[in-house]
């Protein structure tokens, strides 16, 4: 549907042989066909009852670690429906009032990923609805921090984490990334500390403890954010600017302080940022991702701050959203991709135009490697292999791997590379302003480029091979690798030392982490722990401050033995919640005959994590 956005069906334009899973049955689609396509992820009704706008008022209960408020929808009964549906996950639903007048209102019986269906009683004129609620000790979007594990040991944090379904454990609400509303919202919060939200925010303490934000454009639930902590603001330049523990603001704003760039930087390839200011808040250590592209606030993980501006590549991918993502949503989880593979895209030309090709060709590389990684984690012939996969009776979170990442991505690249950059650059421009605001599914997007960049040229069709790359596993044989100028001299380094050259005599002094990456990626596992000392005598990685070097080396010294480093391998633990090195990391103990190690550690450090970590190391580590 174009137009209309607030809606869990989309209406899209494509052939009926789409939803065959045979697929060698499967054809681009054309423009001529509809069906209707339903977001499984969501309980709620909202293709028959239009969310126009929510009022929320919430207090934040950090010592009690609750949430409780109200939550106000403003509805258009356009269904003419007896009743409203909505998603919650573990709320508590204290009194429900429509149009004034209190109702007796039913939660359904809990579903495995989904929760508990909110069922309330309206009239085909209703148009307000209020939902007195407050939040649970299971709520997955939350993760609700004592003083001790902050920066700054004084005060107690919170921050949401909405993605992909878990926006439903704080807000009742439509929760589903086809659905899009307005919101407002007044947040009370302990005096002396901040809160921000995916909106206009504050760039000083409120006195009073009282906050209140304003979202004007629709956005879906997956986009709440809400954080509430002791942060402090430092400006950028007049429209970029970031937030974060006062004791860490200055390194903050110095990694980032490039941000402005980058904003100028993508506005010229692909048009006008749309939301206003672009702010980043560098939250505690235990965030489970990298960063999370909230309107106007990305939440980052504070492993990007190496001191060198090595790693701020994230804020290009998070920028990226603003138009992939923000600006034009994946009308549901199996269209993933459309959200990822296109920000990973955008965010690569974002760094070439800042940093050229030959960095940027390092980025693709060490990309491509990392969908080797998952394609072999998943299985070659696996569907979840595939671009458009099928999360039915499935949790979400299933389909965030790196097919949709960088199988997306190399996607869009072949296509460039097909059709001539000039060209797709004006097909993406063109794509992002017709869509702007609204949803689209995988076979819509397809059908779009087939009229608007193919112009129906079955040769060039076949030649991309698009079938393959959207409904076949694997990585197709014709997927673009990006030039090895760089990484062919890591390589040689690389080869000079496994045939018996001192690490000192390497030529290495001006690597970035990229090239470092390339360069113990490959590494034969395990080394011996003597060229394990070798390397970490002349380049210090086991003290190493950059998180990406840190977490690889540290797993390979599991692999070795090389207990020299375990000391601050547990910091390292202690003290990162990122999923993406927690994983690996605890991995490779469990897998290294170091399992006593990995239980030891886990349950030492497990609650500095966030509950959807938890949920993933639980499986590895405890069998859960």
């Amino acid at each position: 549907m174009l137009k209309q956005i607030s809606s869990a069906i989309i209406l899209l334009s494509v052939l009926s042989s789409c939803g065959n899973d045979n697929n060698t049955t499967k054809e681009i689609p054309s423009s001529n066909d509809t069906t209707v396509v339903r977001d499984l992820h969501t309980q709620s009704n909202a293709d028959e009852v239009t969310m126009k706008h929510l009022d929320l008022d919430i207090n934040v209960d950090l010592t009690g670690k609750q949430i409780s408020g109200n939550a106000t929808w403003q509805i258009e009964n356009k269904g003419k429906i007896k009743t409203l549906k909505l998603d919650t996950y573990d709320l508590t639903i204290d009194s429900v009032k429509v149009d004034g007048n209190k109702v007796e209102y039913k939660l359904d019986a809990f579903v495995e990923h989904l929760g508990s269906a909110l069922n309330i009683p309206i009239s085909e004129n209703s148009t307000n609805v209020i939902i007195y609620y407050k939040s649970g000790a299971k709520a997955t979007a939350l993760q609700w921090l004592t003083p001790q594990q902050t920066l700054g040991k004084k005060h107690p944090f919170l921050y949401t984490q909405s993605e992909s379904i878990y926006a439903r454990s704080w807000i009742p609400c439509a929760d589903g990334p086809g659905i899009r509303y307005t919101y407002n919202a007044r947040v009370t919060v302990p005096k002396g500390l901040m809160a921000l939200m995916s909106a206009e925010n504050p760039q000083r303490l409120s006195d009073s403890g009282i906050y209140h934000f304003k979202m004007e454009i629709p956005v879906p639930a997956y986009l709440m954010a809400l954080a509430v902590g002791d942060v402090s603001f430092k400006a950028i330049d007049e429209r970029t600017g970031v937030y974060a523990e006062p004791n860490m603001l200055e390194k903050v704003h110095y990694e980032f302080a490039e941000t402005g760039k980058m904003v100028h930087a993508a506005e010229q390839l692909y048009g006008p940022y749309r939301w206003g200011r672009y702010d980043i808040l560098v939250l505690p250590p235990g965030f489970p991702i990298g960063g999370m592209e909230n309107p106007r606030l990305t939440f980052c993980t504070p492993t990007v701050i190496a001191g060198d501006r090595s790693l701020v590549n994230l804020i290009a991918h998070e920028l990226a959203h603003s138009w992939s993502g923000n600006l034009v949503t994946n009308a549901t989880w199996n269209d993933f991709w459309l959200n990822e593979g296109f920000t990973v895209y955008f965010e690569r030309r974002i760094s070439e135009s800042l940093n050229g090709k030959d960095y940027v060709d390092m980025l693709w590389e060490l990309g491509y490697q990392d969908l080797e990684k998952a394609v072999e984690d998943i299985g070659a012939d696996n569907k979840d292999t595939w671009l458009h996969i099928d999360l039915k009776d499935r949790d979400p979170d299933d389909g965030l791997t790196d097919i949709a990442y960088e199988k997306g991505a190399l996607l869009l690249r072949l296509i460039e590379e097909n059709v001539g950059r000039e060209k797709f650059d004006v097909f993406l421009k063109k794509y992002f302003d017709e869509h702007a605001f609204k949803t689209i599914h995988t076979e819509q997007f397809l059908s779009y480029l087939r009229n608007n960049l193919l112009n129906n040229d079955k040769a060039l069709e076949e030649k991309i091979n698009i079938k393959a790359w959207v409904y076949g596993p694997g990585i197709p044989s014709n997927a673009p690798r990006a030039d090895h100028v760089l990484f062919d001299k890591v390589n040689a380094e690389r080869d000079k030392f496994l045939k018996g050259a001192a690490a000192s005599s390497l030529t290495t002094s001006i690597w970035t982490t990229h090239e470092w990456l390339h360069f113990l990626r490959k590494m034969p596992k395990p080394l011996t722990k003597e060229q394990m000392a070798d390397l970490d005598k002349e380049n210090k990685f086991t003290q190493s401050g950059n998180s990406e070097i840190a977490d690889l080396w540290f797993i390979m010294s599991v692999a070795t033995g090389y207990d020299v480093a375990y000391p601050a391998m547990e910091k390292f633990l202690s003290s990162v919640g990122r999923r993406k090195f927690l994983e690996p990391l605890y991995k490779e103990m469990m897998t290294s005959g170091k399992q006593d190690m990995a239980k030891t550690i886990y349950a030492k450090y497990k609650m500095n994590y966030h509950p959807l970590a938890q949920g993933t190391l639980d499986k590895l580590i405890e069998g859960k």
